[in-house]
């Protein structure tokens, strides 16, 4: 394959994520490559998550995020993970620092395998999230599906965890809701003029929840890192919980908690795993890929 660029098959929680290695290149990965890769059943995916060079001084890499419908997304916690490994098996680095479009991250792994990814502050104002009209208060806001008189869902808090999302809490499993159904009709919602993340959250106790969540440009997933931040935002702000929680992401195959803590800095941290599954190449303009099948295991 001519003109072609490293990728990994990684995932987070199972959110399933591709890196692709744009280091050493001026293009970007095209949305046309995205929907390409996206409808392979080996390539298909959640996010992209495309290593570019340094821009700003002082940081590693810059990250240009992709959704499986070629749209671009302004972060993923469990993709960023996802780099961290990768680079981190490649450089032997343990800390990064990341440019994106929502702004600089810092990460670091762990000594037990484990990173931990600041995903910055949460943003509250209305017309940053952004909202189509004014709301003062947006730990709670009015917005319903299903009859009138008896709601499915209601009032969710919204805030920007550099993405929008709105968090509608519920008292029994969110696996029970059909999430499918309604999470295109909330993502599409004329509440959200750049459409949003769509979570389901359940308290479990006063340090831990279990979430659900449908992704703006992804669908469902079986995790997102920034839902699993604005859940714990949320659960702290409305009392609901502490400001360090652990969370079952209900719809992940992988049973470990994500653990996140909204510092007193305001800077919401996200500690969780990441796994490797495969690497190949890529052409990054059609989408067009070949598995290394030599390669067990190799660092970008």
């Amino acid at each position: 394959m001519s003109d072609t660029v490293e990728f990994a098959k990684m995932n987070g929680l199972g959110n399933k994520i591709l890196v692709v290695d744009m280091r050493g290149r001026k293009d970007m990965v095209t949305p046309q490559a995205a929907i390409a890769l996206n409808a392979h059943a080996e390539t298909a995916f959640d996010q992209i998550m495309a290593i570019h060079d340094p821009r700003a001084q002082g940081t590693d890499a810059y990250i240009d995020i992709l959704n499986c419908d070629g749209t671009k997304a302004q972060a993923c916690g469990n993709g960023t993970r996802c780099v961290v490994q990768a680079l981190a098996s490649e450089t032997g680095k343990k800390t990064f620092t990341f440019q994106t479009v929502a702004g600089i991250l810092n990460a670091s792994e762990h000594e037990d395998g484990m990173i931990s990814v600041d995903m910055g502050m949460p943003r509250f104002r209305w017309d940053d999230i952004p909202l189509a009209e004014e709301f003062h208060d947006t730990s709670r806001i009015e917005l319903q599906i299903g009859p009138i008189d008896n709601p499915v869902l209601h009032s969710p808090a919204v805030m920007s965890m550099g993405n929008p999302h709105a968090v509608f809490w519920v008292k029994s499993d969110p696996m029970t809701f059909d999430l499918e159904r309604f999470g295109p009709l909330l993502e599409n919602h004329p509440m959200f003029p750049e459409k949003a993340n769509i979570t389901l959250a359940q308290v479990i106790s006063d340090t831990a929840l279990r979430t659900r969540t449908f992704e703006r440009g992804a669908g469902l997933t079986l995790a997102c890192g920034s839902a699993a931040c604005a859940a714990a935002v949320s659960a702290a702000r409305t009392g609901r919980t502490g400001r360090t929680v652990e969370i079952d992401v209900a719809s992940s195959p992988v049973r470990i908690p994500l653990t996140i803590e909204w510092r007193e800095d305001n800077h919401v941290v996200m500690t969780g795993p990441a796994e490797w599954e495969w690497a190949g190449r890529v052409d990054p303009v059609n989408g067009t890929w070949a598995r290394d099948t030599a390669q067990e295991k190799a660092a970008l």
